[in-house]
């Protein structure tokens, strides 16, 4: 009997140490994301649906004339395809590039989950660019 409480004993105390990693990255891949205010830019909105993504922001411009100096926001919209490798990577490139390396594809990979955001660090062809952000989902 003394056996068998023992066995419980160890058997409960390794069940209750037993990790569950709960993966909730398909909710990602579709609906509206914001990406909060930067240096240089506003909030970006983003709606995806299928194979798209569609980028909403404002590009910040100093403007500056003899007297005066200031800020011009200018409005984007960009489309991009959006084809995902897994839950935890996928590549956008644009659908209509108008520089250079705008046709350069931008690999992107999920580096922490929350509840309803992720961190992800971005890298743009084969550059050494790279940047790291987080998008929160919206609806």
């Amino acid at each position: 009997m003394r056996k068998l409480v023992v066995l419980l004993i160890v058997f409960i105390a390794l069940y209750s140490c037993k990790s569950e990693i709960k993966d909730n990255s398909d909710q990602f891949k579709q609906g509206v994301f914001e990406i909060p205010a930067g240096e240089g830019y506003s909030k970006t909105i983003i709606t995806r649906k299928d194979s798209l993504q569609i980028e909403e922001y404002d590009k910040i411009v100093s403007v500056s004339n003899d007297s005066t100096s200031g800020e011009k926001r200018i409005k984007h919209i960009d489309t991009l395809y959006i084809k995902w490798k897994n839950n935890f990577f996928y590549t956008l490139r644009m659908k209509s590039p108008k520089k250079e390396l705008d046709k350069d594809p931008i690999f992107v990979q999920i580096t922490k989950l929350k509840e309803n955001s992720y961190d992800f660090s971005a890298k743009i062809g084969y550059s050494k660019y790279k940047t790291d952000g987080t998008i929160y989902k919206v609806k």
